[in-house]
């Protein structure tokens, strides 16, 4: 990643939010020595009410990766809603088992900060046992399964490597998609300057151009969002199996944001005729060394998350929608790649990743050297603040990154990718 401060400066005023703290974390920690801080201790780490803070502000998390907590006793009220929300509409069991799996993402995407390694590092150096009587010495109300979704957090990461573009190992820096690739990689036809750029820039038809998109934008600022979002959140069936997305769109459908996605292109300097996959695509004139037209982190929030909201609405809307049919005219309506449509959701788009990874760490010998050096025993994970994807659910991501590694490892160098 190559984010300068100009691109900093362009990331949308989302005030504390998650994504605020993750795009800024992205650009920054991967480059950056750690600022000192002091240690949290364990027992800080389980005491519910317990806010912890880093430069005098607080450390959020966030469930679906934007409804944002403080505290983890600030998200026990919120579960429990939850749990009462679908009353009626989901059984008892189902409604226990939404309950407890929201407080397992709590507790993990406390643990597992963006800004913060602190939490994490107290939970894995110290034991099962130790963790066992630091929450038996809680004085606070807590919800069944408490010690044992702390237990499970534990264990996971005691034998996981988070791969993202600021991890502090490495390694997992490497094995994120944001990681700049100096030489580029040639992908169906195209060379990109990260893999990230690819993921982001086939969402866009080969037809699409900046024109097509700020009419788009158009729509989109001119329409009530209101009762598409209310349909959502009604029906548990559609809300539970897309909660991210859901949140994801409401907090992108907003008239700022909106406003946001039309004034970065102009920043950009796009032009009405500029194809929009292109533009994402190595410019084959551009000087050896010189910066990236766009880093990974502008792919994300621009690109990335623009392409998102369009399908996501496409795929969320009822048949007889008209901006649905919109957005199909306009070719949001799939993806489009070398003649073949694929579905956004769907498994023929997802097991892409899996092959541009094929290029990546079969293909390129410095990246394979990256990926078959970490011990097999050690899981390769991929959590951000409990945010997932509207395109590929991290467990399918984190599923792809083990079986890549798996092939990368130098005892399948005579099994055919």
């Amino acid at each position: 990643m190559n984010l300068t401060a100009r691109s900093l400066n362009s990331f949308p005023k989302w005030g504390n939010s998650i994504a605020t703290v993750l795009a800024i974390a992205l650009g920054i920690l991967a480059f950056s020595p750690p600022l000192p801080a002091q240690p949290v201790t364990l027992q800080a780490i389980v005491n519910p009410s317990n806010v912890l803070e880093k430069d005098g502000r607080p450390v959020a998390f966030a469930l679906h990766g934007f409804i944002e907590f403080k505290s983890l006793s600030e998200a026990f009220p919120y579960i429990d809603a939850q749990r009462q929300r679908w009353k009626g509409k989901l059984s008892d069991g189902e409604r226990d088992r939404l309950a407890q799996d929201l407080l397992r993402e709590a507790i993990e995407s406390r643990i597992i900060s963006m800004v913060d390694e602190r939490p994490l590092a107290a939970l894995v150096t110290h034991t099962s046992g130790e963790l066992k009587q630091a929450i038996a010495g809680v004085k606070e109300p807590v919800p069944s399964g408490y010690e044992k979704d702390f237990l499970a957090v534990q264990d996971k990461w005691k034998h996981s490597l988070n791969c993202w573009s600021a991890a502090s190992s490495i390694s997992a820096r490497v094995l994120s998609n944001w990681y700049p690739i100096e030489e580029g990689i040639k992908l169906h036809g195209a060379v990109y300057d990260s893999t990230e750029h690819f993921w982001q820039a086939v969402k866009y038809h080969p037809d699409t151009t900046v024109a097509d998109v700020t009419a788009l934008l158009d729509l989109l600022q001119h329409t009530s969002w209101a009762p598409f979002l209310a349909r959502l959140d009604d029906d548990p069936q559609l809300y539970l199996p897309n909660a991210y997305a859901v949140e994801f769109l409401r907090s992108n459908l907003a008239p700022e944001r909106l406003r946001w996605f039309r004034d970065e292109l102009n920043r950009q300097g796009m032009q009405p005729g500029d194809n929009a996959r292109r533009a994402q695509q190595r410019d084959p004139r551009r000087p050896s060394g010189a910066p990236f037209r766009f880093s990974a982190a502008e792919e994300k929030a621009l690109w990335g998350d623009l392409a998102d909201v369009l399908q996501m609405i496409y795929i969320l809307s009822p048949a007889n929608d008209p901006v649905r049919k919109v957005l199909a005219e306009r070719h949001f309506d799939g993806v489009y790649l070398e003649g073949h449509k694929m579905g956004f959701i769907s498994e023929a788009f997802r097991s892409q990743m899996l092959d541009i990874w094929r290029v990546k760490y079969l293909q390129m010998p410095r990246f394979r050297e990256v990926i078959s050096s970490i011990p097999m025993e050690i899981d390769l994970s991929h959590f951000l603040n409990d945010g997932d994807s509207p395109d590929i659910p991290i467990p399918v991501y984190v599923g792809y990154l083990n079986e890549i590694r798996r092939l990368a490892h130098p005892s399948s160098r005579g099994v055919s990718p």
